[in-house]
């Protein structure tokens, strides 16, 4: 008798069979994965959603979500904002990073003011009398159920109530973590977030390609004092941090990325003031290829005036399309190269946004000038030395430098410079020509040759625009300084935030280093 394969008369799919061992593991697993999916899901779209307490089993609630459960038993964690001690009653402030909620009960809690605490109790409605129309969760209350010191914080060195100007600057750097606590400064350093969010999604959207540049690098002439870092393995020579990422954003056009964009680290050490931070700040980097002026301008113009429309709605642009003057006129109509354009001055939310063109390509040197050759020639960059001159002003180049345009562009806001930038050279005769103006000596000029060597492997016409974020969000949020809109910044003095910096380092450091410190 010959055998036969049987066949079942309800064969399981392959699938089943290969991966479960009956059809009911396979429901199971469908029922397991659907509910992770449901869960990566709520995750995602509540992000608020999270956290929750192995003691109580019970998930947190931040502070914002209370207004939809009125009647809920919750649990809070946050800081102790403000305790209000009402003998049999006590009234507790409870701050998170989504508000602020006040929490009553019976005054049975010894609770220092910021300490870290866990609140259980029940979401009720405020009596009519006494809702807080300046809070979010004003209409409602917490009746405390239970209490528990998480952290207990000693007395601060500060009040952080209050907007924190009138505090001295290095006692705000030296406890900065709780500077930060302050409501101001909160706010600030979140619209920065947001602000940095817009930008990213609009740039890339636009094709931009976000690449970050290398912050160990070398020298460049941007016209300030470089911070040097020593180099262990190749003893005697140094990096240098980067005044900005131009040669590397030029080398970007080269390699054919032609939209390119980062919140670049630049690090200058040139004296400080009120918008000018020291040591280190950020710019939002940008580079484009095939692009005339023009093309740069409206892009920036674009952007921004969105930018403002979506995150600043209370905010009014005093003149679009954004004026543009000539550095010649700006100067003999306002004195300065910064004028300040707002129809009312004592308006906080006016925003004159201001372009300023048509600048000298050189200017006079001087020993004080931190350029290659400075003090041994004539001629300085009024920007920097990879500005292309304007295309009518070439031929003068050999006859009067000083009468040559460059093709700079300095974005000007309510009388501050917050960004500048330029079409670049991409000729190589031309860039040699202006190293020869500006006084480099052929060691000099060897320092430039891998942009040199580049140029001759086919560069685009290139050009951009490097906004500083820091002074942008100075002047938007009305603050007095460029440092209240830095998370950790350094003080005027030119000493990091909490860590003190610059500070010693050990003898066995400097052996390694081959360095020796003399007085």
């Amino acid at each position: 008798m010959v055998s036969r394969n049987v066949v079942p008369l309800n064969p399981e799919p392959v699938l089943i069979r290969l991966f479960f061992k009956s059809p009911a593991d396979f429901i199971s697993g469908v029922i397991l994965a659907t509910a992770l999916i449901f869960s990566i899901f709520e995750l995602l779209v509540n992000p608020r959603r999270k956290n929750y307490n192995t003691n109580t089993g019970m998930e947190r609630t931040l502070v914002l979500d209370t207004v939809e459960k009125i009647g809920e038993k919750v649990k809070l964690l946050g800081w102790v904002s403000v305790v209000r001690d009402h003998g049999k009653i006590i009234f507790i402030d409870l701050r998170d990073r989504s508000g602020i909620m006040q929490c009553v009960g019976q005054n049975t809690h010894k609770v220092s003011h910021e300490s870290v605490v866990e609140i259980l109790g029940t979401v009720s409605n405020r009596p009519e009398k006494l809702v807080n129309p300046n809070l979010e969760t004003g209409k409602v209350e917490i009746q405390i159920e239970k209490l528990t010191v998480l952290s207990p914080s000693k007395e601060m060195p500060f009040p952080i109530d209050g907007d924190g100007y009138d505090i001295e600057e290095m006692i705000r750097c030296k406890y900065k973590y709780l500077d930060l606590r302050r409501k101001r400064m909160t706010q600030n350093i979140r619209i920065r977030s947001k602000v940095t969010s817009f930008l990213r999604e609009w740039l890339t959207s636009r094709d931009f390609v976000e690449i970050e540049t290398p912050i160990l690098t070398k020298t460049t002439p941007e016209g300030a004092r470089d911070f040097l870092v020593p180099s262990r393995l190749q003893s005697g020579k140094f990096y240098a941090l980067p005044q900005s990422p131009q040669q590397y954003k030029q080398l970007l056009m080269v390699a054919g990325f032609e939209r390119y964009f980062q919140f670049a680290r630049c690090f200058r050490d040139e004296d400080p003031r009120k918008d000018r931070a020291y040591g280190e700040f950020t710019q939002l980097d940008m580079e484009m290829s095939f692009v005339t002026q023009e093309d740069i301008l409206e892009l920036t113009e674009t952007m921004f005036t969105e930018l403002v429309k979506k995150l600043f709605p209370n905010k009014k642009i005093s003149q679009i399309p954004w004026p543009r003057i000539s550095h010649k006129v700006a100067k003999e109509k306002y004195g300065n190269d910064k004028p300040d354009l707002r129809k009312d001055k004592s308006d906080p939310d006016e925003l004159a946004f201001t372009w300023i063109i048509d600048f000298p390509l050189f200017t006079g040197q001087s020993k004080e000038d931190f350029f290659y050759g400075s003090g041994s020639a004539k001629f300085a960059p009024s920007h920097h030395m990879f500005t292309a001159p304007h295309p009518d002003d070439i031929k003068l180049l050999d006859t009067d430098p000083s009468k040559v345009r460059g093709l700079q562009h300095d974005l000007v806001l309510n009388g501050f410079e917050v960004g500048g930038g330029s079409i670049r050279i991409h000729q190589s005769e031309i860039q040699k020509k202006v190293f020869e103006l500006i006084g480099f000596s052929e060691d000099q000029k060897k320092e430039f040759d891998h942009m040199l060597t580049a140029f001759s492997y086919g560069v685009p016409p290139h050009g951009g625009i490097a906004p500083g974020l820091d002074r942008f969000m100075m002047v938007v949020q009305g603050e007095p300084s460029i440092r209240e809109v830095m998370a950790f910044p350094t003080s005027s003095s030119g000493q990091t935030s909490v860590l003190d910096a610059p500070s010693k380092v050990t003898e066995e450091q400097l052996k390694e280093l081959k360095i020796k410190v003399t007085e």
